[in-house]
C-alpha cells in the first residue's frame, strides 16, 4: 500500500448515480492525478459533556502528527446523537481547545449539518438490499441469547438475526404502522461485494499491531446504520465525513482499533479512498480504567478553573 506521500490527491466529484456503478450523489470521491494535496488529519469529540485529559491527548496528538507530515487539521464535531449531544458543549469544547492552544485549519464542520448526504448514503446500500429494517428491542435480543453466544470486540451479543429474513410484507406492515425500528446492515451480503480487507496501521493497534492489518468487519455482525432517534449511526457518519474532508490519516484511540474494520467494509461499499490509520494509547485514571464523561472525570474547565495551564497539561500528557 502506498504511504501518503505517494498518494494522489482526492477530490469531491458530483455524481448522481446509484451504488451499482459508483458512490451515490455528490457524496462521492474519486482518485484524481491532480497535484498531490498535504496530508490531512482531524480531531472529532462529540458534543456530549466536556472534554477531559484523554480529548486533550488525541487533540495534542492530532495536532503534533498533522505539522509532522506538513498537513491540516481540521476539527469536526461529531453531533449526530440529538439526545446527548447539546450545542453549549459544542462552543465550550471550541473554547477549551483554543485555551489549550490547538490551531485548526479551516472551519469547524458540525455532523449533524450533513444528515442529509448520511441518509442518501444510507438510501442507496437500501436500494441494494444490503440493509434491512430491525424491530428487536433489547429485551427481545436478551431472550435468545445464550451465555456461549458469539460476542463483538466490546463484548456485546452479536445480533441473532431475528429481522434479518422477515417476509417483505411483514416488514412493510410493521413500518407502516410506525412501529420503532433500526436499520441494520447485512454483514454476509455486504461481505459478499467486497475483496478481503485490510488496512494501513502507521501507529499501534491495542495488541501491538502494525503496518497492513486484516480487517474483521464480521467480528461486529448485523451491525446498525440507523435509528429512530438518530438518523445516522456513528459508523457510518464518520466514513462518509472523513471522505466528505478529504481526510488522509485517521489518529484516534485504542478504543476504536476494532471499529476500522467496518469503518474498511463501508469504504469499499461506497468505493471511497481509503485513509491510513494511526491509533494512540488510552489515558486512564490511576487504576487504568479509561477517563469518560459519562463517569464524571475530570474535565478540562475544571482545571482550569483550578488554575492548571496548558503548559502543564502538555507536560503531564507528554509523560
Amino acid at each position: 500500500m502506498p504511504n501518503a506521500a505517494n498518494r494522489v490527491s482526492v477530490r469531491p466529484v458530483p455524481l448522481s448515480r446509484d451504488l451499482t456503478g459508483a458512490l451515490a450523489a455528490d457524496y462521492s470521491r474519486r482518485v484524481t492525478k491532480a497535484p498531490i494535496a498535504p496530508p490531512v488529519f482531524r480531531f472529532a469529540p462529540s458534543p456530549n459533556g466536556d472534554l477531559h485529559l484523554g480529548h486533550a491527548y488525541s487533540a495534542i496528538f492530532s495536532e503534533r502528527e498533522a505539522r509532522k507530515a506538513g498537513g491540516r487539521l481540521l476539527l469536526r464535531i461529531e453531533d449526530i446523537d440529538t439526545i446527548r449531544c447539546r450545542p453549549i458543549y459544542a462552543e465550550r469544547m471550541i473554547e477549551d481547545l483554543d485555551w489549550l492552544g490547538i490551531v485548526f485549519d479551516g472551519p469547524v464542520m458540525r455532523q449533524s449539518e450533513h444528515v442529509a448526504r448520511h441518509r442518501q448514503a444510507l438510501a442507496a446500500l437500501e436500494e441494494r438490499g444490503l440493509v434491512y429494517p430491525c424491530f428487536c428491542s433489547r429485551a427481545d435480543i436478551a431472550a435468545v441469547v445464550t451465555p456461549m453466544h458469539p460476542r463483538d470486540p466490546e463484548g456485546a451479543p452479536l445480533y441473532p438475526g431475528i429481522c434479518r429474513s422477515l417476509p417483505s410484507a411483514e416488514r412493510q406492515a410493521r413500518m407502516a404502522a410506525r412501529e420503532p425500528y433500526a436499520l441494520r446492515l447485512d454483514m454476509t451480503k455486504a461481505l459478499a461485494r467486497v475483496p478481503t480487507l485490510t488496512f494501513q496501521e502507521e501507529g499501534s493497534g491495542p495488541a501491538g499491531e502494525h503496518g497492513c492489518v486484516p480487517a474483521a468487519p464480521e467480528r461486529w455482525g448485523d451491525v446498525v446504520l440507523a435509528r429512530k432517534d438518530i438518523r445516522t449511526s456513528y459508523h457510518l457518519a464518520v466514513v462518509l465525513d472523513d471522505a466528505w474532508q478529504e481526510v488522509t490519516t485517521v489518529s484516534r484511540g485504542h478504543d476504536l482499533f476494532h471499529a476500522t474494520g467496518v469503518h474498511r467494509l463501508l469504504q469499499q461499499l461506497f468505493d471511497l479512498p481509503e485513509p491510513l490509520y494511526h491509533h494512540h494509547r488510552l489515558i486512564g485514571d490511576e487504576t487504568g480504567r479509561k477517563l469518560s464523561k459519562s463517569a464524571g472525570d475530570r474535565s478540562l474547565r475544571s482545571l482550569r478553573r483550578a488554575g492548571v495551564t496548558p503548559t502543564d497539561i502538555r507536560q503531564l500528557l507528554s509523560q
